[in-house]
């Protein structure tokens, strides 16, 4: 099963769409969202995930969606 950990602090840069996306559109799916991940340097840039612990790094919450989908 796939797990997807996001940073609250990152929903600034658009994430927490994703997150409601991902929950609505995708099943068995894990999705988790933390207060911090401790990317900071890759938070402040732009939207990113964690897909099985891997940083899935986007230019837009859009981009974002799509490269987390490409990883089911």
């Amino acid at each position: 099963m796939l797990e997807i950990k996001f940073c609250e602090n990152n929903f600034s840069q658009g994430t927490e769409d994703v997150v409601n996306q991902l929950r609505e559109e995708v099943d068995d799916v894990t999705i988790e969202v933390e207060s911090c991940l401790g990317y900071c340097g890759d938070c402040a840039v732009g939207p990113f995930a964690l897909v099985n612990d891997e940083l899935v790094q986007a230019d837009t919450p859009e981009e974002l969606y799509e490269m987390i989908l490409q990883h089911l």
